[in-house]
């Protein structure tokens, strides 16, 4: 595993998250869409479960996602971070082997509980949907924030979205990394480039050429940088 500091740093200069959701892809390898999109994602969350499926992740089918995606992380000599969506459990036991840390909902471990067991180096993410949680989660353990929905999104089941401008405000009021989620595609992710940073799963693991279309995001997420 790569040293706290180090993995704040490639936190801070992160901008395209990629939710890794494989039931998503339904004509092609999963493995060959992500190693398409690698070169210009700077986070992956591996999150097997099915598309809008509340239930946590099982941990034997997470665990054996992950460990195809560090083994793809490093035959591609990525610096993408690993997160593990949900399961601390499985984030625990691949520590050593290259996992970054874990993301989690609002109905998963406690942020303060999964810090104990996976240590001060670790990331932890937390998901937020309100400008009152992304207050509240400042006092938490974490690292960084996801924040959304931003549009509407199948994925996710929400019919209606929270707007690019909240996204802002959230940036803003917090101080860790914000990444913007939700029905997040090329046209809506130049209005996130003040931002700097969005999370997105779909846009990315349904496009034709999902190189591409990660190049375009990453590109315009940076449309503001010096």
């Amino acid at each position: 595993m790569l040293d706290a500091q180090e993995l704040r740093r490639r936190l801070k200069a992160a901008r395209l998250y990629l939710v890794f959701t494989p039931g998503l892809v339904t004509d092609r390898d999963p493995l060959a869409v992500l190693g398409a999109a690698l070169p210009h994602v700077d986070l992956v969350q591996v999150r097997p479960k099915g598309a809008g499926l509340a239930a946590q992740s099982d941990a034997r089918e997470t665990l054996e996602w992950t460990e195809r995606v560090l083994a793809l992380v490093e035959s591609e000599r990525s610096e993408a971070l690993v997160i593990v969506n949900d399961r601390v459990d499985v984030a625990r036991t691949l520590l050593e082997r290259g996992v970054a840390g874990v993301h989690l909902g609002a109905d998963d471990t406690p942020p303060q509980v999964a810090r104990e067991l996976l240590g001060s180096a670790a990331l932890i993410g937390l998901s937020t949907h309100s400008p009152a949680q992304v207050i509240a989660a400042l006092d938490e353990p974490v690292d960084y924030l996801g924040f959304g929905p931003i549009h509407a999104t199948a994925t996710k089941g929400y019919a209606r979205g929270l707007g690019p401008e909240a996204a802002w405000l959230a940036s803003m009021a917090a101080s860790v990394p914000v990444f913007p989620i939700g029905g997040i595609g090329l046209a809506q992710a130049a209005d996130l480039a003040e931002v700097g940073r969005a999370a997105v799963s779909s846009a990315i693991l349904t496009a034709r050429d999902p190189a591409a279309v990660a190049r375009a995001l990453r590109e315009s997420l940076a449309l503001l940088e010096d």
